[in-house]
This record gives structure tokens, C-alpha cells and sequence, in this order.
């Protein structure tokens, strides 16, 4: 009876442990990958995706997931905040690498929600929310430290690039400094591997105006921005996918021990593939059937296999939640890639990357934690990248301040298999300013300029073909009211009225005062 009671405390004991073990949390996120281009889901697509499809096949497949934003900066807000980046300054477009970093001092991010909670937190790869270097471009001073950048919102370690490599400033940095300082110059160079495309590769110049004149292959006008980009002597554009993945596995080698005794870490390893330059390296040549794109999402899966591989050899497999997704839909030039290859990156659905149509935003979305997750299961409601934030602070115990992610919905629940309680809606946002409103089935694209509301059924119609708004006058009216809402409350979760950091701006003012007087 003593010995019965005995081995039911310690099972009782340990359950209790096992249930609060804080996961290790490593959050993929690729650049300008389609719907489409996850093999899995695509069965028109023309090269294989093994590890995300293994990934997959192992964890949860959210078909109906959605990026905060159609481009890159706003989606990364969205992202690692839980807000949408229109209710900050930025209303449409995108940073360059030199500006104050769009997430202020003091917002709570994914990183410093973990970080205040025992994890050790890490970002590998393409930051793009703005940073603020020494001096000014052509006068810097290296020695003195970057500010305002990944170290300052909740990273421990900061090891990349500062944007999009057509913006500059192309350096390896580690921390707040560049070992190799970008004290050259270059500007963007003809492709000879994709199509539309363009190359950062020595050789270098010493000053601004003896770089050439930007130029890509296809014949497009470049920016003159894009002339005299910084650069550093060691940086070559091709090396950074292999680049992020060793210094993401090397940093993960010395948590793994501090993991096992119970110190958890967060990886927050943001790719730049497969946005331009299209750069596979070498072995991937020749590889699928969607030329050097096809070749690039096949390098860009195989290290994730990498990544994949570390957690099966270190034994931390069940205990990683691994989330992949992707910060938009694919670039413009899936329509050549398409007319060409016949594969399509955006899926069945509308137009891609700036667009708000489901090309545009909705995206590869998986997530495995095998302690909590049923392998080969599937979520196929609408959920937003901007949830991510409150999902984890749910599972770890943690609650959210009422002035922190204000557009985040929990999915745990979801995630566990039980019953839905997702109630809510998605707001959506094109890089023109355009919005639209999601909530269930319906999906409201509202009045821009001379463009009138679309409603459509995406239950039944997911290529957005059967246009409904006279037929349902009532859900557009319902779905006006709640984007109102939502703008004048300064969130879309439940809970105290915020203000967004700007005054109503053009893009809404007519739609705003229109709704909320109704």
C-alpha cells in the first residue's frame, strides 16, 4: 500500500514537471516564399520541399495561414509583436536598412516575452525593422556600436544583415558590430541564373560614384537609390542562406546542454530566400523543374534538414516546437516562372507578393512540437502570424499586458486538438495601403480610390473569382462595422481602447467615418 502510494506521488510528481517544461521554440521564417511553393500542398508544384513536407507530416499544417502584411518590413512587426504595422508610422511599403527601428523601445516582442521568462533568445538572418548605424553613408565611424536594433528588443544574440540586400549595408555583422565593416561600395549587378534578376558580388568599388549604375537582368528600370550600396569586402550575396544555418547551428550547440537542464532557448532565424538575388549554390544545380527558383526552394529546404537534423542528433526533437512560414507571397516574376515552368508559387490562389488578394499574404504555415501536437494534423481556420505571440504565451504560462499584442489570438487550443474557440478577425493589408477584413468564411476587400468593396466566400470560392457584395449587403455592413472597430479601438483582440501611434490616417479616414456613424 506504502509502495503503491509511493510510485503514484513520484508519477504525480513528474507529470507536474513534465507539464511545465517551457518548450525550445525555433521560428523559421523564409522571404517571398508562395503557397505554392511547399510541395506538400502543391500538387502542380515542379521541385520538392522533403523537410517542410517531413515537418509537416510530423506536426500541423495551417491551410488557411496568413502573413501580417504583403511585404517584408510590416509583416516582421507583425510578426514578432502581435500588432499589425499600420497602426505604427509605417502605412505602406517598406524600411531600408538605415532608420529607426520600427519596434520601439519597450514593446513586448516574441523575443523579449521569452527572454523575461527564462529563455535564452537568439536571431540569425535578415532583420529589416530598421536600425541605426554610426554616422552617414560615406562617413562612418565602424568603431562605434549599431543601436537600435535586434540586442535592443529582446535578443540576446544578434548575428546577420540589416535588410533586404538591395538596400545595402551588406556586412556579416555579430552583435552591434561588423567584423568585416562595409566600407565599400557596389550596386546591384545583372543575374545570369534567374529570371528578373539581379546580383550583390564583387568586384567592390572605394567610393559611391565609381560604382556602376544599377542594373538587372530583363531590361528593368532601376532605382538610382540602388547605386553605391555599402558593402563589406568579404560579403557575397550567394553565401547567406549556408552562412545564417551554421551560425544558427553553432549558437544552438552551446544551448543544448543548458536546454537539457531545463533552460529552454528561442531561435528566431529569418532566411533570404527565396527573394532576390535567386543565388542557389552549385550542388543545387539542376535540381527540380522550376529553374534557378526551383533550385533555390530546394537549397532553402535542405537547410531546414539541417536544422531538423541538429534537434534529431541532440535528442531535443520533442521537446522544440519548430515553426515555418513565410513573411509574403512570391514575387512578381512567378508569372514568367509560371508561363515558363508551369509551376505555381502562389497556389490556386490571386496574384502574389504586394497584393491583397490571398496570393499576397496567405502563406506556408506549419508548426511541430511533438509533445503537444498530433503528427500529420491540420488547422483550416483563419489564422495570422500576429498570433504566434499570444499562442506562446499561453503554452508557457505567461500573461500578456494589456498594451502588448493587440492583434494576437491564441490558437493553442487548436494546436492541441481540442475543440476550435477561434473567434475572431484577420485584418489584411496591401503594400498600396489597401485593406480588406476576414472573419469565418467571408472576406470584405474594401474601397480604395476607384476600386469598390469585393466580397467574397473563400469556402467556396479560395481563388476570390465570384465577387458577392450585392448579394450579401449585410455581411459587407457587419464586416465594415468590425474593421471600424478594430481601427478606432487600436486592436482587434478584446480589452482596454489603445491608441494606434498616428492619428486616422488617408487609407481608412473615409471608411471610418463612414462605418462608425452607421
Amino acid at each position: 500500500m506504502i509502495k503503491s502510494f509511493h510510485i503514484f506521488y513520484l508519477f504525480f510528481i513528474t507529470s507536474l514537471s513534465f507539464g511545465a517544461t517551457k518548450p525550445n521554440i525555433i521560428l523559421i521564417y523564409t522571404d517571398d516564399q508562395g503557397y505554392g511553393d511547399f510541395s506538400l500542398l502543391n500538387p502542380d508544384s515542379k521541385f520538392k520541399t522533403p523537410n517542410l513536407d517531413r515537418l509537416a507530416k510530423e506536426g500541423i499544417t495551417l491551410t488557411d495561414g496568413h502573413s501580417p502584411d504583403t511585404v517584408c518590413t510590416p509583416s516582421r512587426y507583425g510578426l514578432l509583436t502581435g500588432r499589425y504595422s499600420w497602426r505604427t508610422t509605417l502605412k505602406r511599403g517598406v524600411f531600408g536598412a538605415e532608420k529607426p527601428c520600427l519596434i520601439k523601445d519597450g514593446r513586448m516582442t516574441i523575443a523579449s516575452l521569452l527572454r523575461d521568462n527564462g529563455y535564452a533568445t537568439a536571431m540569425v538572418g535578415k532583420w529589416h525593422l530598421g536600425m541605426d548605424f554610426p554616422g552617414d553613408k560615406g562617413n562612418r565611424d565602424w568603431s562605434k556600436p549599431t543601436l537600435d536594433m535586434p540586442l535592443d528588443k529582446g535578443f540576446d544574440y544578434f548575428w546577420g544583415i540589416p535588410a533586404s540586400m538591395n538596400y545595402g549595408v551588406l556586412a556579416w555583422f555579430e552583435g552591434r558590430f561588423a567584423k568585416v565593416p562595409p566600407t565599400l561600395f557596389t550596386s546591384k549587378k545583372p543575374s545570369k541564373i534567374a529570371i528578373d534578376d539581379y546580383r550583390i558580388m564583387p568586384p567592390y568599388q572605394t567610393t559611391p560614384e565609381e560604382a556602376p549604375e544599377p542594373e538587372e537582368s530583363g531590361g528593368r528600370k532601376m532605382n538610382p537609390k540602388t547605386k553605391g550600396l555599402e558593402v563589406a569586402k568579404d560579403f557575397v550575396d550567394l553565401e547567406c542562406l549556408d552562412r545564417f544555418t551554421t551560425q544558427s547551428l553553432k549558437w544552438m550547440d552551446g544551448q543544448a546542454e543548458s536546454s537539457r537542464k531545463g533552460k529552454p532557448f528561442f531561435l528566431y532565424l529569418p532566411y533570404t530566400s527565396p527573394h532576390k538575388p535567386v543565388i542557389p549554390m552549385k550542388q543545387f544545380k539542376g535540381k527540380g523543374k522550376a529553374g534557378a527558383y526551383g533550385e533555390f526552394m530546394i537549397e532553402t529546404d535542405w537547410h531546414l534538414g539541417r536544422i531538423m537534423q541538429w534537434l534529431d542528433d541532440e535528442k531535443l526533437t520533442e521537446n522544440t516546437m519548430v515553426i515555418f512560414t513565410s513573411d509574403n507571397g512570391p514575387e512578381t516574376t512567378w508569372k514568367k516562372r509560371m508561363d515558363k515552368f508551369g509551376h505555381p508559387s502562389n497556389g490556386i490562389f490571386k496574384e502574389g507578393k504586394r497584393s491583397i488578394y490571398e496570393g499576397g499574404h496567405r502563406v506556408p504555415f506549419v508548426i511541430r512540437y511533438p509533445d503537444l501536437i498530433k503528427s500529420g494534423s491540420r488547422l483550416n481556420q483563419p489564422v495570422c502570424q500576429t498570433d504566434i505571440l499570444a499562442t506562446l504565451a499561453e503554452m508557457i504560462g505567461a500573461k500578456l499586458p494589456h498594451d502588448a499584442a493587440e492583434d494576437s489570438f491564441s490558437f493553442l487550443s487548436e494546436l492541441k486538438g481540442e475543440a476550435g474557440r477561434l473567434e475572431k478577425i484577420l485584418i489584411h493589408h496591401s503594400s498600396n495601403g489597401r485593406f480588406a477584413i476576414r472573419k469565418g468564411r467571408w472576406k470584405l476587400i474594401l474601397p480604395k480610390g476607384k476600386e469598390s468593396s469585393e466580397l467574397y466566400d473563400l469556402n467556396q470560392d479560395p481563388s476570390e473569382s465570384i465577387e458577392l457584395s450585392k448579394k450579401y449587403p449585410k455581411v459587407v455592413q457587419d464586416l465594415r462595422a468590425e474593421f471600424s472597430k478594430a481601427i478606432l479601438n487600436g486592436r482587434s483582440t478584446s480589452g482596454k481602447t489603445l491608441q494606434n501611434d498616428t492619428p486616422i490616417w488617408s487609407d481608412v479616414a473615409h471608411l471610418v467615418i463612414q462605418y462608425s456613424k452607421k
